[in-house]
């Protein structure tokens, strides 16, 4: 670790004790507290040391005030997605946000009415679900079709539900199923919100973190400039999701005027001086510290596919494009929903996210996350091929 550190390599730190949600809530939140927590979205290794120098630097400041987004904020996203992503964006077009599950609630306000139709392609993200829900708007589940290979999206589907809808919230790249989109897909997708005059909100919060091709934000597709919005953070990307600090991209000017009388009206303003800071030196000085943590994901992802497919044959780890998340087909255990999580937290004792609450389709499933060191991944295992066996699965 302290050799990682000099070299400003990524290095597991023991979370324990410091308020970590996913730590120190395994009780309150699981029931028990001797468990492996595999389950939110967030990794379990140190920033970068340009992010934590620069809330250093920060921090000896003595007053911690109402804090604006000054022009670095700005240029520092820019200059990301044009050397990430290849896409140019102005200034003009970044609205700074508090979470990109704010955007997306404040987006359904801003685009919709009660009653209004709304697409989300299941299994996913629960605020999805839950912000369709808690306002008011009807729920168009676009199921995702599940195969060996992985997830597809049903397109005839996606068309006759674009026929109700007046917002579509995309995934891109996708969680649960860790897909990453090709090309091909989302321009089918701008097609069929072209035809039908629909809003698309892409959450692309995971974008950065995508194994065989260079992601494509939605917004930088023909035509969609004027009938999208893309949302991003570096909080995934740079282990700082405690610091709330993300972003809209809103090209089209009568988007983002919408969006920001819903920004006005909850009250959202200034930003967190900590978050600020660490976005702009993650976006200036964290590329190769991410590239080594890529490396760490993809090695972990295989050691974790492996072994289920070795030693846990009915627990089938599907293929992963995106994300440090797998996502795990239980189906052939035979166990429901409830029987399944029981397994898991009370014979394995593992702490993981139940597929179920990724909505309906997501029923069998259990999602995984490999953001954390080997040594405890390879407890994790040995605790479930025990589990597994004394289940009599084999």
């Amino acid at each position: 670790m302290r050799s990682a550190e000099r070299e400003n390599l990524p290095c597991y730190v023991d979370r324990r004790g410091s308020g970590s949600s996913k730590w120190d809530a395994l009780e309150e939140r699981f029931g028990r507290e001797d468990l492996i927590p595999l389950w939110v979205a967030d990794g379990d290794f140190c920033a970068p040391r340009a992010i934590r120098e620069a809330i250093a630097a920060r921090a000896g400041h003595p007053v911690y005030g109402y804090t604006e987004y000054g022009e670095g904020f700005f240029e520092a996203i820019a200059s990301w997605y044009r050397r990430r992503f290849g896409w140019e964006i102005d200034r003009e077009w970044i609205v700074p946000e508090h979470g990109v599950v704010i955007s997306l609630n404040l987006a359904i306000e801003a685009y919709t009415d009660p009653g209004d139709g709304v697409i989300v392609q299941t299994p996913i993200y629960p605020p999805f679900l839950k912000g369709v829900k808690r306002h008011r708007r009807r729920l168009l589940e676009n199921r995702l079709v599940a195969d060996p290979e992985g997830y597809r999206i049903d397109f005839e589907d996606l068309e006759a539900k674009a026929a109700e809808a007046k917002l579509l919230l995309l995934c891109s790249p996708h969680n649960p199923s860790t897909r990453a989109w090709s090309e091909e897909e989302l321009s089918r997708i701008a097609a069929i919100a072209e035809a039908h005059d629909l809003i698309v909100v892409s959450d692309e919060i995971h974008s950065d973190i995508v194994y065989d091709r260079i992601h494509r934000p939605f917004s930088s597709l023909p035509g969609m400039q004027k009938r999208s919005l893309v949302l991003h953070a570096p909080s995934k990307t740079f282990q700082i999701a405690g610091l709330n600090t993300s972003y809209a991209i809103v090209p089209d000017d009568s988007l983002r005027r919408r969006y920001r009388i819903a920004h006005e009206r909850a009250g959202l303003d200034n930003g967190n001086c900590f978050g600020i800071v660490a976005l702009e030196a993650a976006y200036r000085e964290g590329e190769a510290w991410l590239e080594a943590m890529l490396q760490i994901y993809r090695e972990n992802i295989e050691y974790v596919s492996d072994f289920l497919r070795k030693h846990t044959p009915k627990i089938r780890p599907l293929p992963v494009e995106a994300t440090y998340l797998v996502w795990l087909d239980c189906r052939e255990t035979g166990l429901n929903d409830e029987a399944l999580r029981s397994f898991f937290v009370d014979e394995a004792r593992l702490a993981l996210n139940p597929g179920i609450a990724f909505g309906e389709a997501g029923s069998g499933f259990m999602r995984l996350n490999v953001a954390t060191s080997r040594d405890l991944l390879r407890e994790a295992m040995e605790r479930l091929e025990r589990a597994y066996r004394q289940r009599g699965f084999v």
